[in-house]
């Protein structure tokens, strides 16, 4: 075996798409495993990370949109009911992600969907991207338009444009510039509301009296599970969080408590302070509306009015204006970054598994790009309840059934393999434990939010997305007696997969395609053996590409 680690020459053939993958994702670890040697943050640093890139502004308009339309009280309980179920929903995959340094998309091959049938939910993980890198351009287009008179299809473009060469260079690039910025958009963010509350208490009374356009008055159940379904669509931004947490550190004895606590807080965490955003937009359109002008209700729902009106009372009016636009600004590139990056993962991941081709991350960033900025220029944000309200369903049904599998079908049945499995030729094309779960939980649930089963019913779409989504992934797990779960057992490497701290080892291996060293997660035995009829051993990445399936092993019996 000590050839076989240490050896590094080139092989004889290399698959080009290999090693195109290889080289462009050593710097992001695209599509695989992120190695021990790579993993150089403490648990610190990668939560201020994955926590800079909530910094959205969609919050301001989300709680904005649900109260004017539900009143306070409607949109308060809705917020938390959605920050329970995605606080819930959350937990069991940032684990994951952060204690086996694997994206969610790894997560979900092994948790019910097989290596073919997540493709689906990076789909609609694709989808979340460009839907709310739209909506946050948007909002910098506003900003831009108020601010420097910019038209707004200009800012559009421009909103755009401004984030490509940031995402080019990956996770450092990004660890960098959240963590820089975060501090001055906590400062923007957090002195004109405590500046609002102290110098303002009536507005305290004011927001909680505020009954909605449908002036309903107490709490109403249809009301509350409106406005959670508006909320409930930003489930899946648990897979940006992801994007950062599996570069976390190894948990060990030594850093327990703090690899814990950055896990909660930037995991599942994360919409603890999405939930308080909402409610701060609400409180501040409320205050426009009621206090500065009953006419602000045409632009409450735009952060960058919420926040100049309440700058205007507290400075110059051209230092108010200069504070929001860079508010606007700041907040905008910080998530952006993390959409657009996700975004190209998703898209590249699904289109090299479909085609065995890789044809480069920044062709998908790109496209992802270009989706958005259609949706800009087509207007969503006016449509923004109705577009989040759909989509939740299809985010619901995706990270619900993965939290299923694996809380009760890996932790309480033990049907689910408890270690997360990605590779190919490891697992089966599609597991209809989770695909099937799935694709009737959203099928069932837009139907609902679309009237299907009647006006009355129409409100409740969540809880079937959420109900049928936590339900059938055991059904059918013990109905399949999960065999559609591992294709093999067997990697075929005599070395352990853990270290004696249960973390993935960093033993390494060379992979005979790429004539590069992979650390021991990352890597199968090939189905080709070498030239002295010996085993070889290739990298899932280069395993991905093989379009013959010539280095694939065997099933097993």
């Amino acid at each position: 075996m000590t050839d076989i680690l240490t050896q590094k020459q080139a092989p004889a053939s290399v698959n080009a798409d290999a090693m195109s993958a290889t080289k462009e994702s050593l710097e992001d670890y695209t599509l695989r495993f992120a190695p021990r040697s790579y993993r150089k943050w403490s648990a610190g640093v990668v939560a201020t990370s994955a926590l800079g890139g909530i910094a959205y502004l969609a919050d301001f308009s989300i709680g904005a949109n649900i109260g004017i339309a539900y009143g306070t009280v409607n949109a308060i309980l809705g917020i938390v009911v959605a920050a329970v179920i995605i606080f819930a929903t959350g937990f069991p995959l940032a684990y994951y992600a952060a204690r086996y340094n694997i994206d969610l998309d790894l997560i979900t091959r092994g948790s019910g969907f097989g290596y073919y049938g997540s493709i689906v939910t990076n789909v609609i993980f694709a989808t979340f991207t460009f839907i709310f890198f739209a909506l946050e351009g948007s909002i910098m287009a506003q900003g831009l338009e108020l601010g420097l008179g910019v038209p707004q299809w200009i800012g559009y473009a421009v909103s755009t444009i401004i984030i490509i060469p940031l995402v080019i260079y990956g996770m450092k690039t990004l660890a960098t510039l959240q963590v820089w910025t975060t501090p001055l958009w906590l400062l923007l963010m957090v002195v004109p509301v405590g500046y609002l509350v102290i110098s303002h208490p009536e507005s305290i009374d004011s927001f909680f009296a505020y009954t909605g356009e449908a002036g309903a008055g107490g709490p109403n159940l249809a009301s509350v599970m409106l406005a959670a379904g508006v909320c409930l669509s930003l489930m899946a931004q648990i897979a940006e969080q992801i994007d950062y947490l599996r570069f976390m550190p190894p948990k060990t004895a030594e850093n327990n408590g703090a690899w814990w606590r950055a896990v909660i807080l930037a995991g599942p965490g994360w919409v603890l302070f999405g939930a308080i955003k909402q409610i701060v937009g609400l409180f501040i359109a409320i205050y426009l509306i009621a206090n500065l002008d009953p006419a602000a209700s045409v632009h409450a729902n735009e952060p960058v009015h919420q926040f100049l009106g309440v700058y205007q009372e507290m400075m110059p009016a051209w230092l108010a204006m200069t504070l929001a636009v860079v508010l606007v600004v700041i907040s905008q590139i910080k998530i952006n970054v993390t959409n657009a990056y996700s975004g190209s993962l998703a898209w590249t991941n699904s289109f090299t598994r479909i085609t065995k081709t890789y044809p480069g991350r920044m062709v998908f960033v790109v496209v992802n790009l270009v989706i958005a900025l259609i949706l800009m220029e087509s207007n969503m944000f006016d449509f923004l309840n109705t577009i989040l309200g759909f989509y939740a369903n299809c985010a619901m049904a995706w990270v619900v059934t993965v939290a299923s599998d694996i809380a009760i079908n890996k932790y309480l049945l033990k049907i689910s393999p408890k270690v997360p499995e990605f590779r190919r030729g490891m697992l089966h094309a599609v597991n209809p434990v989770g695909f099937v779960s799935m694709l009737v939980s959203a099928g069932v649930s837009i139907a609902v939010f679309f009237g299907a089963f009647g006006a009355s019913v129409q409100p409740y779409s969540p809880i079937f997305a959420v109900a049928l989504a936590l339900i059938l992934p055991p059904v059918l797990a013990i109905a399949t007696r999960g065999r559609f779960y591992l294709r093999r057992t067997d990697d075929g490497i005599d070395l352990p997969m853990f270290d004696a701290d249960g973390n993935p080892s960093d033993r390494k291996l060379l992979c005979h395609v790429t004539g590069l060293e992979f650390e021991r997660p990352d890597m199968l035995r090939s189905g080709q053996d070498g030239p002295d009829g010996g085993p070889q051993y290739i990298s899932s990445l280069a395993l991905s590409t093989d379009k013959a399936g010539a280095y694939v092993l065997p099933a097993q019996r």
